[in-house]
């Protein structure tokens, strides 16, 4: 049975692009809580692990909210996706923090990802009647941050995750139509300076961590073999504000980032066990085989030996580990507390994804509003599902004022 435009559901799911020709880029399932929901952190090519506090704190790094300056903050965010192929695809989010005392805070967030309406049916007949679906997925996160002391905060999050993609047994999908669901949660510490002194401008250092979406893998089918793991990823950054006087501050930033998901496992190349210069089938069955015992290991390994895993199983070595990281550098200028210009540059090595490109952004303040705005250049011959996207997110502080230290 031909289920209609399935293909497209799956690409449409996928936000990490596969290089060309290569077997070994790391995907994952729920791959939509990589994508960066706030104009702010994607100006700056989706950093946020060691920026300043905003209200945009709790996909990044929520511990960062221990030193926000305001008692409360909520936001709503909205990012077009695939727009050069569709007009309802898109990523929602609203998140709220509130400041409890000088010492702690807590967060909340909702991320939904919507792939619009997709028409499925059985066969090519225009004729067969049609089943409407409007696939979707979703996340639901709490955290707690604290300060351990004047300069670094911890926090803990907790995250449940909904992906509703299956395809209805009207059109040859299962019979057990239900959402796969799963939980995760985060570690993360953030550090922020005093501000110092130097001879032409005052200074401030920052630093965070993340560890994120560490949980169960996702089931579609209940079959535990053909589990995919969730997206599991540290983020490691740093900073530094020059602040040149009151009305101009300058932050420049640079993150890591690191999926915590083993590789998967590289082909079996036959081997010419007879000599006589050819590849029979048989040699190559073996190599065959010899690669479904591979994937068959990879696919029953659990999530917490899969993160331990991930440091060292590239089948290229500590080279190929390398590749897996990917960076960002961005930088943010501040005038009056009141406007805002970023700009960024992300990079992914060209064999894991080859995901390049540049980010500008700008906000606005007045009052208690804020209105950020992005936009993404793609910097790479592999197609940005977001590139000459234009983001946006809205965002409201209140209550009462909060001194750094």
């Amino acid at each position: 049975m031909k289920k209609i435009l399935l293909a497209a559901l799956c690409v449409l799911g996928v936000q990490v692009a596969k290089a060309q020709n290569n077997d070994r880029v790391i995907t994952t399932g729920v791959p939509f809580l990589l994508i960066a929901a706030d104009a702010r952190a994607a100006g700056m090519a989706d950093q946020g692990v060691a920026t300043s506090s905003d209200a945009y704190s709790q996909q990044w790094n929520p511990a960062k909210y221990a030193f926000a300056l305001k008692e409360q903050g909520v936001s709503f965010s909205y990012t077009p996706y695939l727009t050069s192929i569709a007009n309802d695809i898109s990523l929602g989010q609203v998140t709220y923090y509130n400041k409890i005392n000088e010492q702690s805070a807590f967060g909340a967030s909702l991320r939904y990802f919507g792939l619009g309406d997709i028409e499925l049916r059985q066969t090519p007949d225009p004729d067969e009647p049609v089943v409407t679906r409007s696939p979707n997925e979703l996340a639901v996160d709490l955290s707690y941050s604290l300060k351990l002391s004047e300069h670094f905060s911890m926090a803990v999050a907790g995250r449940f995750i909904n992906s509703n993609l299956r395809i209805p047994e009207a059109v040859g999908g299962s019979s057990d139509a239900s959402a796969a669901r799963t939980y995760a949660f985060d570690v993360a510490g953030f550090y922020q300076s005093e501000e110092t002194a130097y001879t032409d401008f005052d200074g401030r250092w920052r630093a965070g961590f993340n560890f994120q979406n560490l949980g169960p893998k996702i089931s579609y089918d209940g079959n535990d073999i053909d589990d995919n793991f969730i997206p599991a990823n540290l983020r490691l950054g740093g900073g530094f504000d020059f602040i040149f006087d009151e009305y101009n501050t300058v932050g420049v930033s640079v993150e890591f980032a690191k999926l915590l998901v083993p590789t998967p496992p590289a082909t079996v190349a036959p081997i010419d066990a007879d000599g006589d210069g050819e590849i029979s089938g048989a040699e190559q069955e073996v190599a065959n085989q010899a690669y479904d015992d591979k994937l068959s290991s990879y696919n029953r390994t659990n999530w917490v030996s899969g993160a331990l895993k991930s440091f060292g199983d590239a089948p290229g070595g500590f080279g190929e580990e390398l590749k897996e990281i990917t960076y960002s550098v961005g930088a943010e200028y501040t005038y009056n507390q009141a406007f805002n210009l970023r700009m960024g540059y992300f990079n992914e090595n060209q064999q894991k994804g080859a995901r390049k490109f540049f980010s500008l952004g700008a906000g606005f303040k007045y009052t208690t509003l804020k209105i950020d705005l992005s936009y993404l250049f793609s910097a790479s011959t592999v197609r940005n599902p977001l590139e000459n996207t234009l983001r946006f997110s809205l965002t409201f502080n209140f209550g009462d004022d909060y001194d750094e230290y």
